[in-house]
């Protein structure tokens, strides 16, 4: 049988929740509705494969979820990606078919205007953790979605009554953690160093919404070092940037933890900004709990970045340039 493709792209000023509906109940409609067609989404673009028949009349159903014009068009052999992301993606474009089926790679969460879903194997394989975990790492270099994942998850947890509490927090280690030396208040001295998290916040909740959950303490956001001494029940528990604390302060961190409670640790261990003899606590902790259950540890590479095309092959550049520098040095070749 003849399978055929077509993309719909989205404009954008339609929120992609008209057209998937809440929680993907849309998109789950067409898939029960249209057996032979496979259905998958990246971004503002709804890509539809199946035969003839068939693809005509999926792509007329997704249009009736329109109210203004869309554009449609055929997806060439290569998705117009230039020849080095095409490289880089292969692997994850040649499964985009069999995906629409995935129940892990459907939306973590859905807003207003933004449907936040997996977009790549390593991706979905961390949100399953996150799922299935009172206690999961993401570890891996930037762009690979690891705090944009987790706080989704996490806002959909706050909203559906899974905890009630979302805490955000992060060491500050540009200020050596001395945060009482700073000038200002509690929140100017810890703002500029959680300023990633609000960005990710503001991009999956209205501005009011948040301003009210933080005033009246159902979202928080602080610096780690004001962490300690505390037991967290009932909370949904981001730490980011963990590469950046020691070993004693990942150690009080995870001992807040409470009932009810789900903690996701998030870091780079090749961004370590940590004084070269004080041991990331990150990279210890591996090595500690691995074995503990109800711990996950998922690791994501450069082939689940998703940014900018450049950013995957500047992380690829970098590893390599590192492993070589390692080879060439003394101690590299004492190690062999």
């Amino acid at each position: 049988m003849v399978q055929k493709r077509v993309t719909v792209e989205v404009p954008e000023e339609i929120p992609m929740i008209q057209v998937l509906g809440v929680n993907d109940a849309n998109l789950h409609k067409w898939e029960e509705e249209f057996p032979m067609v496979n259905f998958w989404v990246a971004g503002n673009e709804i890509f539809i494969q199946g035969p003839d028949v068939d693809l005509e009349l999926a792509v007329r159903t997704v249009q009736t979820q329109f109210t203004k014009t869309n554009k449609i068009k055929r997806i060439i052999p290569d998705y117009g990606l230039q020849t080095n992301q095409r490289a880089r993606l292969a692997p994850a474009l040649s499964e985009l078919p069999a995906r629409a089926a995935d129940a892990r790679y459907r939306a973590v969460f859905v807003s207003r205007e933004k449907v936040i879903r997996p977009q790549t194997e390593g991706q979905a394989r961390y949100v399953n953790d996150i799922n299935s975990h009172t206690i999961t790492f993401g570890i891996g270099p930037a762009g690979t979605g690891k705090t944009y994942l987790a706080m989704a998850r996490a806002v959909k947890a706050l909203l559906e009554g899974e905890v009630t509490r979302l805490i955000l927090t992060r060491p500050a280690v540009e200020a050596g953690e001395t945060l009482g030396f700073l000038p200002g208040t509690l929140t100017d001295k810890i703002d500029p160093y959680l300023r990633p998290l609000y960005d990710a916040l503001r991009e999956m909740l209205d501005t009011g919404t948040i301003s009210r959950m933080m005033s009246d303490g159902t979202i928080e956001v602080a610096a780690l070092a004001y962490m300690r001494g505390r037991t967290l029940n009932g909370s949904f528990i981001i730490l980011d940037e963990a590469q950046n604390t020691t070993s004693e302060q990942m150690k009080m961190f995870l001992t807040r933890l409470g009932f009810g409670s789900k903690m996701v640790v998030t870091g780079d261990i090749t961004q370590i900004d940590l004084p070269s003899r004080q041991p990331s606590g990150l990279k210890q902790v591996s090595e500690i709990l691995s074995d503990v259950p109800d711990i996950a540890f998922s690791y994501l590479s450069a082939a689940d970045v998703v940014r900018h095309s450049l950013v995957g092959e500047i992380i690829n550049a970098y590893d390599t340039y590192e492993s070589q520098t390692v080879l060439r040095s003394p101690q590299g070749l004492g190690r062999k």
